[in-house]
């Protein structure tokens, strides 16, 4: 029986025009009634979940929110239940990085705010702090304390950009980092024990829930741990090919009622 819906934002709870669906809101209003939790998995800090959680009627300490990719786990009312924050040196690392290869790179901290030392702001870095609800602040390292320390660190830009710098990127961190392709736009990194399937594991066991109570909806890369996790993993239609591959059932499209039909068929 599921008791848990671990459900992506973006490109998943959302429609290509960042919507919600009156069904998908009918579909987790009915969940909930049912005593089904609802839980957002998302890339994104608290405030930029906000405006969908309060959508959806989420809210106290009793739902739960996995942020970050899964650095912090809180409650919706933001009660800190636990996070994993990368130091100093992790940023700096990041961020001489970006610069040296030319890439845009920002950092997020654990209250919502974006810093990047790009003087000249790239766009898709704005377009981040404006969904997330992030303030953004340019900053070079040595402007900020010692004991600076970030939720994740992103290098972000157009998708051909970054298709040609994965698998360096992957190459130079993937001993020390998280490091996933967490949308076309954005390779996210973050501390080696954190990603989504980690943090949903650890919420559904302090809420005394298997793996078989649990469902996940995704459609992205950073999705691919919560699928491995719960008992049933769902795909987006519009998910990527990994993402569909790694699915148990792959449902229609986020525009086309998706995950309104998957909650009504594994969870209602």
């Amino acid at each position: 029986m599921i008791k848990l819906i671990a459900l992506d934002i973006d490109d998943t709870l959302l429609t290509s025009q960042r919507h919600i669906l009156p069904t998908t809101k009918q579909a987790v209003q009915d969940a909930l009634a049912q005593g089904i939790k609802v839980v957002l998995c998302t890339g994104r800090p608290l405030a930029g979940a906000k405006p969908f959680l309060d959508e959806l009627g989420l809210a106290g300490d009793e739902q739960y929110v996995i942020t970050y990719n899964g650095a912090v786990t809180e409650t919706v009312s933001g009660q800190v239940m636990a996070k994993h924050l990368l130091d100093n040196a992790a940023y700096r690392e990041i961020t001489t990085y970006g610069q040296a290869h030319h890439l845009p790179t920002n950092v997020l901290d654990a209250h919502s705010n974006i810093y990047t030392a790009n003087r000249d702001v790239d766009w898709w870095i704005v377009e981040q702090a404006a969904e997330s609800e992030a303030g953004l602040f340019i900053r070079q390292p040595d402007e900020l304390p010692a004991d600076f320390a970030i939720a994740k660190g992103a290098f972000v830009g157009p998708e051909s950009l970054l298709d040609e710098c994965e698998a360096a990127v992957k190459a130079a961190f993937r001993d020390r980092f998280y490091v996933v392709r967490a949308g076309r736009n954005f390779i996210e990194l973050m501390d080696p024990i954190v990603n989504k399937g980690q943090a949903l594991s650890d919420l559904a066991e302090q809420l005394n829930l298997t793996a078989e109570n649990v469902m996940a909806v995704g459609d992205e890369g950073n999705d691919l741990p919560m699928f491995d996790f719960a008992g049933v993993a769902v795909s987006m239609g519009n998910g990527t090919a990994e993402a569909k591959a790694h699915a148990d059932y792959v449902t229609a499209a986020n525009d086309d009622d998706g995950l309104a039909q998957a909650i009504r068929k594994f969870a209602l």
